[in-house]
């Protein structure tokens, strides 16, 4: 190609090329100008990302707002299911207990099971029929009651322990919902009876329908009752007879408490004992007494830290309330049982009645409190933390008498001469509290003499509030002739003459002569 062709054929590419229009020309956003314009932020831009903000959050709430509704159509058809089975009314007007039915025996509940035409509850658990057998029961138009004491959580919502499990959580617990507990005004400790139903799909444990007593009165009686801490407490001044009218009695431990040491109601009496003395037998004996003499007292026997075999004879000999919590138990469950106990008391008290608590033992409960409960950083000789005693101490200081009607007694033992420094430590704090105590000595038991108690050191405050001013005058004169002699010669000298005699009165009817 010649230089003519090759600047001829640039001539035509160049003419065939676009050309850049000039600066005023261009459009915006090109060039060096229009990208800065494209970085700075754009003013008609922004309403738009708020809105689709706005537009996801909505979106967000609403599928919220469906899964809600969706839960709520799901447990309405699940209700409607349960209500639809419930159409027979082929039991109506029978009712069932709850207790009665967890008490059966495993042969028991498959009759009932098989009564009712339950299938396969051969294969289930114990809970597993007990539940089926009160679905059944209610779909069939029979009604369903229990009762428990009740044990409020800090959620304000509460369950129903029971006695058979020493006030323990269970599978059997009775569910009380927050209206429920805030409408009757009901408290911790109070023992409500009412109609429960089973439980439904998701839930877990039986629940209360309505309430027909709480602590044996109406619901709407015990609404109007003053809390016990408002309550004035007063010495006691009404005696609790623990002599049994009865010749074939060998027992004479009832005989020689009423003179030495008597107890009254509001009594916060100290049972000291070493070990191996017959402090158990004791709690028996003083048990039989206010069952026999006092039969309106409301009698609860509390096991701390005991043997199970000796849980099985209180329960075999009491006909009171035994509750118990053995040595191969966990401290926190002392403290859970003990606590429900004093609660349930209290509840009671509120509403005149008298109860009774005979404790064994204090020592142990306080050793449950000192495992449990927070260090302080403060610790007393033995080991024992200087916030641990607080609290079995406001146990033991419930005992009252109260003006206008109603009382605690509590009658508790206390460990000496163990070889532990920690039970020496919580008997001195606790030796001052009690307004009657009763020393038991481990001469007498050497000699087989019984009742083991050592009359010298064992009394009560105010005893001429509890008994007439002719005994009083020669239980004075009988104890100043019992201080001459050793522990040994005085129970024997005293049980010699109590042999002679049926009863104190013609004890000290023999005193004159």
């Amino acid at each position: 190609m010649t230089t003519a062709e090759r600047t001829a054929t640039r001539e035509e590419e160049s003419a065939h090329t676009p050309q850049e229009p000039p600066e005023a020309e261009r459009a915006p956003g090109t060039g060096e100008a229009g990208a800065q314009e494209d970085l700075a932020p754009s003013t008609e831009e922004a309403p738009s990302a708020r809105e689709r903000r706005e537009e996801e959050g909505e979106g967000r709430n609403g599928r919220r707002r469906g899964r809600r509704d969706k839960g709520r159509r799901r447990r309405a058809a699940a209700q409607e299911r349960d209500d639809e089975e419930e159409g027979s009314n082929e039991l109506a007007g029978i009712s069932l207990h709850l207790r009665e039915v967890a008490a059966m025996s495993p042969n028991e509940l498959l009759l009932k099971a098989e009564s009712l035409g339950i299938d396969n509850a051969v294969g289930m658990r114990k809970q597993e029929q007990l539940s089926a057998i009160l679905r059944a029961h209610a779909r069939r138009g029979g009604t369903i009651f229990g009762e428990g004491v009740l044990e409020t959580l800090p959620d304000g919502y509460g369950f129903l322990r029971s006695v058979d499990v020493n006030y323990l959580a269970g599978p059997d617990d009775i569910f009380v919902s927050t209206q429920q507990v805030r409408r009757m005004l009901l408290r911790k400790g109070d023992t409500v009876v009412g109609e429960i139903r089973p439980p439904r799909r998701g839930e877990k444990y039986f629940a209360l329908k309505s309430i027909d007593s709480v602590n044996g009165v109406p619901p709407e009686e015990a609404r109007r009752r003053v809390l016990f801490d408002n309550l004035t407490p007063l010495y006691p001044d009404e005696r609790l007879r623990m002599e049994i009218d009865d010749p074939a009695c060998k027992d004479r431990t009832g005989r020689v408490i009423d003179i030495i040491a008597p107890i009254g109601k509001g009594q916060r009496g100290l049972l000291v004992a070493p070990p191996r003395t017959g402090k158990t037998v004791m709690l028996q004996s003083i048990a039989h007494s206010i069952e026999r003499n006092h039969p309106e007292v409301v009698l609860m026997v509390l096991l701390i830290d005991e043997r199970p075999e000796e849980v099985t004879d209180m329960k075999r000999s009491v006909k009171g309330e035994v509750v118990s919590s053995t040595f191969d138990e966990p401290a926190k469950n002392h403290v859970q049982v003990a606590e429900t106990v004093i609660e349930k008391a209290k509840r009671l008290v509120e509403h005149g009645r008298d109860v009774v608590i005979l404790l064994d033992s204090i020592t142990r409960l306080a050793r449950a409190y000192n495992a449990v409960v927070p260090s302080s950083g403060k610790v007393l000789s033995g080991g024992v933390d200087s916030n641990a005693l607080q609290r079995p101490k406001r146990f033991f200081g419930a005992a009252r008498n109260i003006e206008g009607g109603g009382s605690l007694t509590i009658i508790a033992t206390a460990l000496i001469d163990t070889g532990s420094k920690m039970d020496e430590v919580i008997f001195e704090e606790f030796k001052g509290t009690g307004n009657m105590e009763l020393h038991l000595s481990r001469k007498l038991v050497e000699k087989r003499i019984f009742p083991a108690i050592d009359i010298a050191p064992s009394g009560t405050r105010k005893e001429e509030l509890l008994t007439p001013a002719d005994q009083l005058s020669r239980i004075w004169v009988l104890r100043k002739l019992l201080s001459q002699m050793g522990t040994v010669d005085s129970m024997e000298f005293l049980l010699d003459k109590m042999r002679k005699t049926k009863c104190n009165q013609e004890f000290f009817d023999q005193m004159n002569s």
